[in-house]
């Protein structure tokens, strides 16, 4: 298979390309530089570095060309905040260039597509009473996001959907998103307080691979959750704090109309700063104190995604946090190429 990947030089990507490549494919990315100084990309991998959503049409027309397979590791996350409506940012990254390259690609014979989501389209879903998508933009451009690529599935183009959770593995030269993490642990010298609640987590090469089982193995248009394991907040905070070298440090768990109260606080600094964020903050207490978890038997394992070491992962991930805060390492931001 042939394929074209959005965002290859990424962490998710890069492992996508590599277990691809592993299996026999062709990989080609299109990407932004710079590379991530040491990040350990496939030597095979072709990259062309150019803004995809500046080019004309024709131009990615002629990227798709001879392709069997498209992915998509691009976009932003729920941590981007700016002024509102952020869901018109969400639209710009995730929405608006993601329908082009589908429709493009489709003309241009590709056959199978695999898209980078989220998974609080699957809690969205499956818990409808807390009507995510009504009141947390990202969220609502995640669903909208899979409406809208799945609209292009047919029994010639297959189109999965990966609704992705925690994932955790480092790259060299590139900010992880967990620095933020790695911050507030530090800023709690005595006991790390967190909320009740726990989250689905895969390491970034299980992302990758349930990418390139997704080109491999789907048909029609379908929505993975992946997951692998499964992780209270606690047990998380426990493995960060031994990788951290603060292993005796206690884990507080706080309760949830506590945790509410700091959210508001941080909803306030929002709006002073004229900014909005991608969830609202309160109300997605109701998730963050839930167990977010999901079983590998819905996305995992039909994928083919194999064991991995998770605990090795968030080590990797928590040692570039440190060695970023402390100035030992130079890192570039997480961007939406």
């Amino acid at each position: 298979m042939n394929v074209l990947m959005i965002g290859g030089t990424g962490l998710i990507g890069s492992e996508a390309a590599r277990v691809l490549i592993a299996r026999g494919h062709t990989v080609r990315t299109l990407a932004l530089p710079p590379v991530p100084q040491g990040a350990p990309l496939p030597q095979e991998m072709a990259i062309t570095f150019a803004d995809y959503m500046a080019l004309s049409d024709e131009a990615l027309g002629d990227h798709l060309a001879g392709c069997d397979g498209l992915v998509f590791a691009a976009g932003i996350d729920e941590r981007v905040e700016g002024p509102p409506p952020i869901f018109t940012l969400f639209e710009k990254y995730n929405l608006t260039p993601l329908e082009r390259l589908l429709r493009l690609a489709k003309a241009s014979g590709v056959r199978r597509a695999a898209i980078c989501g989220s998974y609080f389209c699957h809690f969205a879903r499956l818990w409808p009473h807390l009507e995510l998508e009504r009141y947390h933009p990202y969220i609502r451009s995640r669903m909208a996001q899979e409406r809208m690529a799945l609209s292009f599935a047919d029994a010639d183009f297959s189109v999965a959907m990966l609704e992705l959770p925690y994932i955790f593995g480092a790259q060299p030269g590139r900010k992880p998103v967990w620095l933020f993490l790695a911050e507030q642990v530090r800023g709690m010298p005595l006991a790390t307080f967190y909320p009740p609640g726990g989250s689905a987590m895969i390491t970034a090469r299980q992302a990758g691979e349930a990418l390139a089982g997704a080109l491999e193995r789907n048909r029609g248009g379908t929505c993975y959750p992946v997951g692998y394991a499964n992780l209270s907040w606690t047990e998380l905070l426990r493995i960060v704090h031994r990788h951290m070298g603060c292993p005796d440090k206690p884990v507080v768990t706080i309760p949830k109309g506590l945790f509410r109260l700091s959210c508001r606080a941080i909803r306030r600094k929002q709006r002073r700063a004229g900014h909005e964020g991608g969830l609202d903050l309160v109300r997605f207490a109701d998730v963050m104190c839930a167990n977010t978890f999901i079983e590998p038997a819905l996305g995992a394992e039909p994928l083919g995604v194999s064991p991995d070491d998770l605990d090795a992962a968030i080590g990797s991930s928590f040692r570039l946090c440190l060695d970023i805060l402390d100035g030992r390492r130079e890192a570039i931001g997480m961007r939406g190429d």
